[in-house]
């Protein structure tokens, strides 16, 4: 395991992932609200935030913008995905090496991990690859560690997410980003089930400015090490206000109220 807290990606141990991979996982639907957040432009002018550690984009897109903003924007490359209109059993295949992504530039690499699919065997030798080419470039990877397939019943549980996020550990992933489990004391399980693994919490769907602060302050309340956030940013029509809000909560410890 990398020791991060000198990587770019972290700022005094913390990280603030704007990921930007919906495009290819969930398609234009995700931009529709907000029609400027189709633009990667847009999306790398706001990663210019100082809050913002890293941002999380596939290689077509850090093709075409990072050289721009190699300087103000710290590239976090995924290296697999999946579209939506994807039907089966849950599988992410690779679609970058490592390799390829440090040639970029990139300051991390990001893997997405659906334990509990019947394609897991395949995803485990994949992140396998990717871990320990990782570990040649000194790249943290971090893992969207998503239990999904047809043993998992409810993603949501709390037992459920801290499984996922202990396999990140287990298998040699520098951070988890793992779903919100509902509270302070659930997150608590979470992070003590993934040892000295950083654990960030996925930001999910769009939610008001309160709701979602208090689930990302619930996380650093137990010990938890930022987020990976993507609609809850581009999705509104002022993605800075909400960063400036992050901030405070994420790295100066401030309660939802003061955030607010």
């Amino acid at each position: 395991m990398l020791n991060i807290n000198d990587s770019p990606i972290t700022r005094n141990g913390k990280s603030l992932i704007v990921a930007y991979d919906h495009g290819l996982e969930h398609g234009p639907v995700d931009f529709e609200d907000v029609p400027k957040s189709a633009d990667p432009g847009h999306v790398f002018e706001v990663a210019r935030h100082d809050a913002v550690t890293a941002l999380a984009v596939q290689k077509g897109v850090a093709e075409g913008y990072y050289p721009e903003y190699e300087d103000d924007v710290n590239l976090l490359v995924k290296l697999n995905g999946t579209s939506n209109l994807w039907q089966t059993e849950p599988y992410s295949p690779k679609n970058c090496t490592v390799e390829y992504a440090a040639e970029l530039g990139a300051d991390a690499v990001g893997y997405t991990m659906y334990a509990g699919s019947n394609r897991e065997g395949e995803m485990f030798e994949e992140f396998r690859e990717v871990q320990e080419e990782a570990r040649k470039h000194d790249l943290p990877v971090v893992m969207w560690a998503y239990p999904r397939g047809q043993p998992v019943k409810n993603d949501k549980k709390t037992g459920i997410i801290s499984y996922a996020s202990r396999i990140g550990l287990e298998l040699g992933a520098d951070v988890a980003k793992v779903k919100y489990a509902g509270s302070r004391e659930a997150m608590e399980e979470v992070v003590d089930a993934s040892g000295r693994m950083k654990v960030v919490m996925s930001g999910g769907s769009k939610k008001s400015d309160r709701a979602f602060l208090s689930d990302v302050h619930d996380t650093m309340s137990a010990g938890g090490h930022g987020l990976a956030v993507g609609r809850n940013v581009f999705q509104r029509d002022e993605p800075t206000n909400i960063l400036d809000k992050l901030e405070g909560v994420v790295f100066e410890g401030k309660g939802v109220d003061e955030g607010l």
